[in-house]
C-alpha cells in the first residue's frame, strides 16, 4: 500500500498543473471584462451577460469530457491500454453530439434577450459575440476531451501550458478586435466572442499537436484505427458524463439565481456580495482542482484493483483541502475587510462584505469536504446519485434556507445577502455529508467485491 507522504506527493503534482489551468482560464474572463470595460459600458454588459450564456450550456459539454477521466485512469490503472484508443475516438462522438445541442441552445439567446427587454444596442452587441464565439465551440469539444484524456492518464502538465497559450493569444486577439487595429474591424465587446473563438482554436490545435506528437502517446496508437461510433460507448460516457454536467450546472445556477434574488436589495448590497463570491471563486479553484487530481489517483487504483490506495488517495485529499480550507478562512476570517478594500474605497460595502468574508471562511471548509467526495465518487464513476445529492443539496435545501433568512422574518429579522450566504454554507454542509455517507457506502461495497473476488481466485 502506498504510503501517506507518497501520496500526498503524488496528488500535489496532479493538483499544481491543474490549478495553473484553472486560474489562467481565469485570467482570461478578467482579461475580458478590463478590456471590454475600457471600450464601454454597453460592451462590458455585453459580455458578461454573453458570458452568462456561453458558459452554462458549454458546461454540458465539459461535464460529458469529465467523464472520459476516471475511465481512461481505470484503464490505466489496469494496464489494458489498447481499450484507451477506442475509449478516446467515442469520447469525441459524444461530445460532438452535446456540442450540436449547445449551438441549438445558444440559438435561443435572441428570445432570452427579449424576455429581459434589453435596449437595441446591448441586444445586438450581445447577440454578435454570442455569434462569434460559437465558431469556438467545435475546438472546445476537441480542447476538453483531449485535456481530459491527458489528465485521465495522470498528464496534467499539457493543461498547465496550453492554458498559457490560450492568455498569450487572448490578450492581443481581444486589444486587435475590440478596438479595430491592424486592419481589423472596431467590434467592440463583440470582439471579445471572436477573440475567444480565436483562443479556443488555438488551444484545441495546441494540445491535438501535443497529443498527437508526445512519445508518452505512442504506444497507445490513437490514430492507428478509426473506431466507428458505438451505442454502448457513447452512451456509457453519457450515463457518466451527464450526471456531472447537471451537477456544475446546479452549483453555477444557484449562484446566479442569488445574484437576481439579491438584486432588489440596492447596489451596496449587490456589490459586497459580488466581492465575496469574487474572492471565494478564486480561493475554490484549490479544492476543485484537488478534487480532478483526487479522481484521476482513485482511478488509477480501482483500476489497479487497489481498493484501499483509492480510499487512502481520498482521505489524503480530504487532508490537504482541509490544511488549505483552514488556513484560507483564518486568512478570509480575520482580513475580510482588508481584501475588500483591494476592490472599493466605498467604506459601507467594504464593512458588508467583510461580514460576508467571515461567512466564507465557513462557507470554505464545507465546499472543500463536498468538492472533494464529489470528485473521488467520480473516480468510482458513481455520478447519478452525486448529482441527486447536490441538487437537493443546493436548490431545495441551501436555496430555501437562504430565501427565509434573507428576505422573510419568519425565523430572525431579513439578514439580507448574509441570510444566502448561511443558506449557501447550509446547502454545501448537507451536500458533504450526503456525499460522504455515499462515498463510504460504494467504497465499502467495492472492498467487499474486490475481497471476495481474490477469494474465488484462489
Amino acid at each position: 500500500m502506498t504510503r501517506p507522504t507518497t501520496e500526498i506527493t503524488k496528488l500535489a503534482r496532479l493538483t499544481g498543473p491543474i490549478l495553473i489551468a484553472q486560474l489562467t482560464q481565469m485570467l482570461m474572463s478578467v482579461v475580458d471584462t478590463v478590456m471590454a470595460g475600457r471600450k464601454g459600458a454597453v460592451d462590458l454588459a455585453a459580455v458578461s451577460v454573453g458570458g452568462s450564456i456561453f458558459v452554462p450550456v458549454t458546461l454540458l459539454i465539459f461535464g460529458l469530457a469529465l467523464a472520459l477521466a476516471p475511465v481512461i485512469s481505470h484503464f490505466d490503472g489496469a494496464g489494458r491500454h489498447r481499450r484507451i484508443a477506442n475509449m478516446l475516438q467515442q469520447g469525441f462522438y459524444a461530445c460532438a453530439i452535446i456540442g450540436l445541442l449547445t449551438l441549438l441552445l445558444m440559438s435561443g439567446s435572441p428570445y432570452i434577450l427579449d424576455a429581459m427587454e434589453v435596449e437595441q444596442q446591448f441586444r445586438q452587441t450581445t447577440l454578435d459575440y454570442l455569434f462569434y464565439i460559437a465558431f469556438g465551440v467545435p475546438a472546445f469539444v476537441v480542447y476538453a476531451v483531449l485535456r481530459n484524456f491527458c489528465e485521465g492518464l495522470s498528464n496534467t502538465m499539457p493543461s498547465l501550458v496550453i492554458g498559457f497559450i490560450g492568455l498569450m493569444i487572448n490578450i492581443p486577439a481581444n486589444y486587435i478586435f475590440i478596438y479595430g487595429h491592424f486592419g481589423a474591424p472596431e467590434l467592440g465587446g463583440a470582439g471579445c466572442g471572436l477573440a475567444s473563438a480565436l483562443v479556443l482554436w488555438g488551444m484545441a490545435i495546441s494540445m491535438a499537436v501535443y497529443v498527437l506528437y508526445a512519445k508518452r502517446y505512442r504506444k497507445l496508437r490513437l490514430l492507428r484505427r478509426w473506431y466507428p461510433p458505438n451505442f454502448d460507448d457513447v452512451t456509457y460516457i453519457m450515463r457518466l458524463g451527464f450526471p456531472i454536467s447537471m451537477s456544475l450546472f446546479f452549483e453555477v445556477s444557484l449562484f446566479a439565481a442569488v445574484a437576481l434574488l439579491i438584486s432588489p436589495l440596492g447596489p451596496t448590497v449587490v456589490s459586497a456580495h459580488q466581492i465575496a463570491l469574487n474572492i471565494s471563486s478564486l480561493v475554490y479553484m484549490v479544492p476543485l482542482s484537488i478534487s480532478m487530481a483526487v479522481t484521476l489517483r482513485v482511478g488509477f487504483a480501482l483500476g489497479a484493483g487497489d481498493p484501499k490506495n483509492a480510499m487512502l488517495s481520498f482521505r489524503m485529499a480530504l487532508w490537504i483541502g482541509g490544511v488549505f480550507a483552514a488556513v484560507n478562512g483564518l486568512i478570509m476570517w480575520l482580513g475580510g475587510e482588508w481584501l475588500a478594500s483591494l476592490y472599493t474605497p466605498n467604506r459601507e460595502i467594504i464593512e458588508l462584505a467583510g461580514t460576508l468574508m467571515g461567512l466564507a471562511a465557513i462557507f470554505t471548509l464545507s465546499d472543500t469536504f463536498q468538492v472533494v467526495a464529489m470528485g473521488t465518487l467520480r473516480g468510482y464513476k458513481d455520478t447519478k446519485y452525486p448529482m441527486l445529492m447536490a441538487f437537493i443539496s443546493y436548490w431545495p435545501f441551501g436555496l430555501t434556507v437562504g430565501v427565509v433568512l434573507g428576505l422573510t422574518d419568519w425565523i430572525v429579522p431579513a439578514m439580507g445577502a448574509a441570510g444566502f450566504w448561511i443558506g449557501f454554507i447550509s446547502g454545501l454542509s448537507v451536500a458533504a455529508v450526503l456525499l460522504t455517507i455515499r462515498l463510504r457506502h460504494i467504497a465499502s461495497n467495492y472492498e467487499r467485491r474486490h475481497y471476495q473476488q481474490q477469494l474465488n481466485a484462489d
